[in-house]
């Protein structure tokens, strides 16, 4: 999974706080359990410092950014106006929510000592000006962490595209069949991620890739249908609480709470990532970079 002999860091750590294990315990895309980890890792945040959150979409990196790192400077940046409000919602007032577009960052040269592009490449109809933009609001020796989904992915999280693929068919990338290939402009590669990135002047400093046990349609019943119900009202409260990010962390458990024997069985599959190395498909790539 990591080049060289670094090992995966995707697992819990003994010292690793228990309001986050909590939370991604009750998280049901097992894939986003492992970026928040890996993004975690890779950036090392730390009080004083200023970061960015490039395509932050409803904040959740943000608010466990707030909650965990007391004293830091958070900034979330995204194009589309409704998440941001939702965004605002749910998070504290001193972290800064700005409208904007990736690929004309409104921050001054060197600004941010850390950055967060976790899913947004993938998105952009110009990566190249989006990591150019990255590399300019950083300052030198400042720190990028990069996740994208991965064009060799499993065929169990979204079975539809693969066969579509297989078949010289082109994606679905809108409605409930679209999978990973949702609202996206490509899919990545390691080398070409690494390639990209190399192009806008950062130092690649490490580059994993995981997530390749899951269960049968995941992205399609974690997005396509449980997203759309939780964001429509359509879940009564003691099913929407511990199934929203914002919320779920402190939501008590319960074993009598169909989610809970749910996310056990997601519990379940996800610690087969923990031995995932050798495996050719996996859902996500993410890459480490600093700016010289």
């Amino acid at each position: 999974m990591a080049q060289g002999k670094e090992r995966p860091i995707h697992a819990p750590r003994p010292d690793e706080p228990g309001w986050l294990s909590r939370a991604l315990r009750r998280e049901a895309d097992l894939a986003f359990r492992r970026r928040v980890r890996t993004v975690l890792a890779y950036l090392e945040p730390r009080p004083g410092e200023r970061l960015l959150d490039c395509g932050c979409g409803r904040g959740f990196y943000l608010l466990f950014l707030s909650r965990l790192v007391p004293g830091i400077h958070l900034y979330g940046l995204d194009r589309e106006i409704q998440v941001l409000l939702q965004a605002r919602r749910h998070l504290p007032a001193t972290v800064n929510l700005v409208q904007g577009d990736a690929g004309r960052l409104p921050f001054p040269e060197g600004f941010f000592d850390k950055a967060i592009l976790s899913e947004l490449l993938e998105h952009l109809s110009d990566d190249r000006a989006g990591l150019a933009e990255v590399y300019r609001v950083l300052r030198p020796g400042g720190m990028v962490a990069i996740t994208v989904p991965c064009r060799d992915y499993p065929f169990w999280w979204d079975p539809v595209n693969r066969m579509r693929e297989l078949l010289g068919r082109p994606p679905v990338r809108r409605g409930f069949w679209a999978g990973i290939w949702a609202h996206h402009e490509r899919l990545y590669g390691e080398e070409e991620l690494r390639r990209r990135v190399e192009e806008a002047g950062f130092l690649v400093e490490r580059v994993d890739r995981f997530t390749h046990y899951c269960l049968p349609f995941t992205h399609n019943l974690v997005y396509g249908l449980g997203k759309e119900a939780l964001e429509r009202g359509w879940l009564p409260d003691f099913l929407a609480r511990p199934a929203d990010r914002f919320s779920y962390a402190d939501a008590p458990p319960s074993p009598w709470n169909p989610l809970t024997w749910v996310l056990a069985l997601f519990d379940g599959v996800d610690r087969l990532n923990d031995r995932a190395e050798g495996c050719r498909t996996y859902v996500n790539i993410a890459l480490k970079a600093r700016r010289p």
